[in-house]
């Protein structure tokens, strides 16, 4: 029998869809702020020396070789399964991509602009916010945007393993043979990922 959508099937998904966002969006966040320092210490123009250069290059090295799932189940393994597991395992995975594009923004931006502000007697904090701040801003919105494009589809994976989301229920909609739910979930999915899609576009062309 040919499995067809089922709309009373929406309403039973909803939740776990919901947590996937949810997963993805605070996965992001938690990647983003902590991806900043690593961020300027992988870059050689801010980077106080070479230990911190070399450690700011490890942390994006590591994180970025894991695959998702593998820290999906290392946070399973930690927390058990739902969406803490599921939130860890993307921010953890984002961290390395997202410091490794803004250290490149950094090490490319107008030097001129910094030693104009260094000439007024600013310390580095006040270089920072008035002169590298504004010339990485760009590719700190349009990087966190193409990133949690990614993340959207990186959490429905991730329930697979057990880190939450509506991975979770389309592995028990399989398990089961609802072949029907099983399709409704992927068209769910597949809603989910072209707004996503279609918005980190929008965005990135706003930026630039």
């Amino acid at each position: 029998m040919t499995p067809r959508p089922h709309l009373g099937y929406f309403a039973e998904i909803a939740d776990p869809l919901v947590e996937t966002i949810h997963i993805s969006i605070l996965g992001t966040a938690f990647a983003v702020v902590l991806s900043l320092p690593v961020a300027f210490i992988a870059a050689e123009n801010t980077s106080p020396n070479r230990l911190t250069y070399g450690l700011g290059k490890f942390i994006v090295s590591f994180t970025r070789s894991v695959n998702v799932i593998i820290w999906a189940l290392i946070f399973v393994v930690l927390f058990g399964s739902g969406a803490l597991a599921g939130v860890f395992a993307v921010a953890v995975r984002s961290i390395g991509f997202v410091a490794k594009l803004l250290a490149e923004a950094i090490e490319e931006i107008d030097r001129g602009q910094v030693e104009a502000v260094r000439a007024t007697g600013a310390g580095p904090v006040t270089v920072l916010i008035y002169a590298i701040v504004p010339q990485i801003k760009p590719a700190f919105v349009s990087v966190s945007t193409y990133r949690w494009d990614i993340n959207v589809r990186a959490s429905t994976i991730i329930g697979f393993v057990g880190a939450g989301g509506i991975g979770v229920a389309l592995t028990t909609s399989i398990n089961t043979f609802a072949w029907d739910k099983v399709l409704t979930i992927l068209i769910a999915i597949l809603g989910v990922v072209i707004f996503s899609e279609a918005f980190s576009a929008y965005v990135r062309r706003k930026v630039r």
